[in-house]
């Protein structure tokens, strides 16, 4: 048996919850992996994983154990990384996660200069506005917009970004502006699924009314394309509405109810010695990143 092996695929296993996901995780077949965490329950002579039709819990001693594998794994994969050059200079995979958006508009611009100037340096990335547990997918960066929940994942904010209530001209025309937020009532509202703060305005004083849904889109560019066409009031981050006002497609309404602007971070799981690709891309991308958030919030700031 190779101990080290079975100790990878054990991790596997835990962190996917079942056999069988750990299989995919690792593109394994689904008997050679139950056999290798066999093997290794029979060498160490206890049960290790507690096994149901759907997934798998830890014993005990697993519990145990898993702790002590984790500490292992990564001091032999520092030391691979130490012995591969990638402490020496900037080398290896990156795998990054962005909110879809955000990234295609904001980041991965950024992000490919970077890789140009840095070509040892390859990259996966990973834009999805669904939570990327970072350590359990393996990921190097993230980027996140909103207020962070408490956890182990170092971050550094790099800016914000400002919400905005806009509509187009011609529904204006058709049924009114509304002046302050209580007025939204009787209006139509094009709503975007994973956007939970819509219709919150800085001030929990602040009387407010939702609109009708008319429209409710997964993908905001979707969202923002239905207010153009005249279909509602919508609620977005500037980076995706700033274009449209800024070709009058849009028109910004209840300037004087902004909402709380909400913060950006980078954030990494700081494991050992971080490796120099993590380092180099945070320290060349967070002064970068800063300035085109500044420069994408200074015309709302400044009107």
């Amino acid at each position: 048996m190779d101990r080290l092996d079975a100790m990878q695929v054990l991790l596997a296993v835990v962190d996917a919850g079942s056999i069988s996901a750990g299989s995919r995780k690792l593109n394994a077949p689904l008997p050679s992996v139950s056999r290798k965490v066999a093997e290794l329950e029979r060498h160490l002579g206890t049960r290790l994983l507690i096994r149901t039709s759907r997934k798998v819990q830890l014993t005990d001693a697993g519990r145990d154990y898993v702790e002590v594998v984790r500490q292992v794994v990564g001091q032999i994969k520092e030391a691979e990384l130490r012995a591969s050059g990638e402490y020496e200079e900037p080398r290896g995979e990156l795998r990054l996660t962005v909110p879809d958006e955000f990234g295609r508009r904001i980041v991965l611009p950024l992000v490919y200069e970077f890789l140009r100037e840095h070509t040892k340096i390859t990259l996966d990335i990973i834009t999805a506005n669904r939570f990327v547990d970072l350590v359990e997918e393996r990921v190097d960066v993230g980027i996140r917009i909103g207020h962070l929940a408490d956890s182990a994942l170092y971050s550094m904010k790099v800016g914000t970004t400002g919400i905005l209530t806009c509509a187009s001209p011609e529904y204006l025309q058709r049924r009114g502006t509304p002046r302050t937020p209580a007025e939204l009532v009787g209006h139509d509202g094009v709503q975007i699924g994973h956007f939970a703060r819509a219709w919150i305005f800085g001030s929990a004083s602040v009387p407010a009314a939702e609109p009708v849904r008319r429209v409710h889109a997964n993908d905001a560019t979707d969202a923002c394309n239905a207010a153009i066409w005249g279909l509602g009031i919508i609620r977005l981050p500037n980076f995706i509405v700033d274009e449209h006002l800024r070709s009058g497609a849009l028109v910004e309404l209840l300037k004087d109810y902004p909402a709380e602007p909400l913060p950006i971070h980078i954030i990494y799981a700081k494991q050992g010695l971080l490796p120099l690709k993590v380092r180099a891309f945070i320290d060349w991308i967070a002064p970068r990143l800063r300035n085109k958030l500044n420069e994408v919030n200074a015309p709302r700031l400044s009107s």
